[in-house]
């Protein structure tokens, strides 16, 4: 299925999409943030087959997706008015809510925790699969993590997720490159006050402004009755090429080249001085460099070199879901 941005979608694709899910199929389908892995999240053959086809811990929650903020809270045991407010201001978007889960819901989605990660994406193909979804089974939501497999670099488009999955998948619909090319921010609100868990194009000064109370991150937040809850993209390693990465300061990037050995691949802003085997030039705005991240990072990987250097990007508040990916992808096993 191929959808531009004034090109009608082709509900056909769709419907196919929805009869592959019922039957407990995976699709792939485009968000605005990357590609995800879908399957029926009420179907339990479904989400061993999802879990099975991306290698995903047992114990590692999925998010599950849907078409409106009043069906996405049906599967919330309470739903706090912080949740509600920011359901109102980010969804359909990039925004993940984490709450308490309703009774019902399977240990699968949640990892066999007590709280279910909510999202409603805005891309134009994902909204008419879930609402085509939830219009064969009412209140029904979508499990999907991203279309790869486990722990490595997230797809931002069909292409990736055919290179990572080939016939493991049922059907992958089209939708383009992912809008935004890092995963949804997400808040837990399961037990309080808002914890930023993983920051992504929702910032804090942005949730913030919505709550008007401060967003605590979650190495510094106060949680002494119970521990943090697991979440997607939440290990130390992930979404990492299998080529060995490391981050390398802009000051020390050349003379990273020249000592070290064998042949490299370069992520940077600018061209190395010194000769490399393959180099990337990354844009200087956060959000255009987060967008083309993940496909950078594929094509470096596919190159054959012994590493991939990373120049790192600034450390301000705006680079802040950038310095996460790029810290757990280069974080070596």
């Amino acid at each position: 299925m191929r959808e531009g941005r004034d090109a009608g979608i082709q509900m056909t694709d769709i419907d196919h999409a929805v009869a592959i899910l019922e039957r407990g199929g995976l699709v792939a389908f485009p968000t605005e943030t990357v590609y995800g892995l879908g399957a029926d999240a009420s179907n339990a053959a479904a989400l061993d087959r999802l879990y099975a086809v991306k290698a995903r811990p047992l114990d590692h929650p999925v998010i599950v997706h849907f078409d409106s903020a009043a069906h996405a809270f049906a599967w919330a045991l309470d739903v706090p008015e912080a949740a509600r407010r920011l359901a109102a201001r980010f969804w359909p978007g990039p925004l993940t809510i984490i709450l308490r889960r309703a009774p019902g819901i399977g240990d699968q989605v949640t990892g066999g925790q007590d709280t279910i990660g909510l999202r409603v994406p805005a891309h134009a193909v994902a909204h008419a699969l879930l609402d085509a979804f939830a219009r064969r089974r009412p209140g029904a939501g979508i499990a999907a993590p991203s279309a790869n497999r486990f722990g490595r670099v997230s797809p931002t488009r069909a292409a990736h997720v055919r290179a990572d999955l080939g016939d493991d998948v049922d059907c992958v619909l089209e939708g383009g490159s992912s809008e935004i090319g890092i995963e949804s921010t997400i808040v837990d609100l399961s037990r309080g006050p808002a914890v930023l868990m993983r920051p992504g194009a929702v910032g804090v000064a942005e949730l913030e402004a919505v709550l008007g109370e401060r967003v605590a991150e979650k190495d510094g937040a106060n949680r002494t009755d119970k521990a943090m809850p697991r979440h997607s993209g939440g290990l130390e390693r992930h979404y990492a090429p299998r080529t060995p990465a490391c981050l390398v300061a802009p000051h020390a990037l050349d003379q990273a080249i020249a000592e070290m050995p064998g042949a490299l691949a370069v992520l940077a802003f600018s061209r190395p001085d010194v000769p490399v085997h393959a180099w990337r030039r990354m844009p200087r705005a956060p959000d255009a460099y987060a967008q083309k991240l993940y496909a950078a990072l594929r094509e470096l990987d596919a190159c054959g070199c012994d590493a991939i250097l990373v120049e790192a990007p600034p450390a301000t508040p705006a680079w802040t879901a950038v310095n996460d990916r790029l810290r757990r992808a280069c974080t070596q096993a």
